[in-house]
C-alpha cells in the first residue's frame, strides 16, 4: 500500500489472512499508516466504488456513482498483480495504490494483519491534502517561518517526514 503523490515514497508492506474482506483491509490500512479513521473512506476497483453503502450514499445525489458493500469482496477474490485504490479523507482525498503482490501458503494461516515493511511517515490528519502538506513541511523545516510554533503545536511538537516504526 502506497501513498500517491509524494517523494519520497510513503508505503507499507502487508500480510493479511488471504479471506479478509475490504471492510477490513481498510481498518489494516488505518493501523498502518496510523490514521484515525474518521473520514470516510472507499475502494475504486475497476471503475467501481466499494465501502460502506450507508454512509457513502447518505448525503449522496442521484447522479453520483453506485457504491458496493465492501464486506462483498474478499482478498482472495483477486489475482496476483491486481491493482486499485483506496481513498480516505475525501477532503484531503489520501489516495493509496493497492498490489497484491502474492498469495502465499505458510504453515500456520495468518489470523489478523501485521505490517512488515515501510517508509515514511504518513502525513498529519486534515493537513490540507498534498498542497497543505507541502506547505506543512516547509513550515516545520524553517523555523523563523512566522507559523513555525503553531504548526509544530498542532501536529504534537515534532515530525519527522521520514520516520517509519515498524512496531
Amino acid at each position: 500500500v502506497s501513498l500517491e503523490g509524494i517523494e519520497p515514497e510513503i508505503w507499507r508492506r502487508l500480510v493479511l489472512p488471504s479471506n479478509w474482506n475490504l471492510e477490513q483491509l481498510h481498518l489494516v490500512i488505518q493501523a498502518a499508516f496510523n490514521w484515525w479513521n474518521y473520514h470516510l473512506h472507499e475502494f475504486r476497483i475497476g471503475g467501481l466504488r466499494f465501502g460502506n453503502v450507508a454512509l457513502l450514499t447518505e448525503d449522496a445525489d442521484a447522479s453520483d456513482p453506485q457504491v458496493f458493500d465492501f464486506r462483498e469482496v474478499r482478498l482472495q477474490d483477486f489475482e496476483w498483480g491486481a491493482t486499485f485504490n483506496y481513498l480516505y479523507d475525501f477532503g484531503d482525498g489520501w489516495r493509496h495504490n493497492i498490489v497484491i503482490e502474492e498469495f502465499t501458503a505458510q504453515d500456520t494461516a495468518p489470523t489478523r494483519g501485521t505490517c512488515i515493511a515501510g517508509a515514511g511517515a504518513r502525513p498529519p490528519e486534515d493537513v490540507g491534502g498534498i498542497p497543505g502538506y507541502e506547505r506543512f513541511l516547509k513550515i516545520m523545516s524553517d523555523k523563523t517561518d512566522p507559523e513555525h510554533a503553531h504548526i509544530r503545536k498542532w501536529c504534537g511538537g515534532h515530525f519527522d517526514p521520514q520516520w517509519f516504526d515498524l512496531a
